[in-house]
């Protein structure tokens, strides 16, 4: 028996929409981690980009478990000696652009440092409201409520 290998030019990626409203964030993020890289499918080639284009709506009607919204932290540093910055999701979403909370919980879940990373990544597109400008792509509509009962914040 022979290993399969898929090859860039023979890879159809398909386009998917996921409503992010009351879905917890860590659990939406691995699954579009999941769909973003190709390991859903089953032509998975660890050096190929196989994944499917994601498109996230409602990215600021999401949830976190138990007291992660107000204490949790994200940290950054400016590059000045002494210049860590830190803020919360909850400041993240109250801003100017929540939606970088979605995004950067599932780029934080993809493969580091590599072009392959970055090219799956820029496939995600990530959008606050319900609407979205790919309706001519036809992207097919994944009921990730549905799929667990832990998915959705009751």
């Amino acid at each position: 028996m022979k290993t399969f290998t898929a090859k860039p030019a023979e890879v159809v990626n398909k386009w998917i929409i996921v409503d992010a409203q009351d879905a917890i964030v860590g659990r939406l993020a691995a699954f579009v981690a999941t769909r973003l890289r190709g390991k859903h499918r089953p032509d998975f080639t660890p050096n190929v980009d196989t994944g499917d284009h994601v498109i996230v709506i409602n990215a600021d009607k999401i949830h976190f478990t138990g007291k992660k919204m107000g204490d949790k932290r994200y940290y950054r540093h400016t590059g000045h000696p002494g210049g860590i910055k830190e803020t919360s999701p909850e400041k993240i979403l109250r801003g100017k652009h929540p939606e970088r909370v979605v995004e950067m919980a599932i780029k934080r879940m993809l493969p580091k440092d590599s072009p392959l990373a970055k090219g799956q990544f820029s496939k995600l597109r990530v959008y606050v409201g319900a609407e979205h400008p790919h309706e001519a792509q036809q992207p097919e509509l994944i009921d990730f409520a549905s799929m667990n009962t832990k998915n959705v914040r009751s």
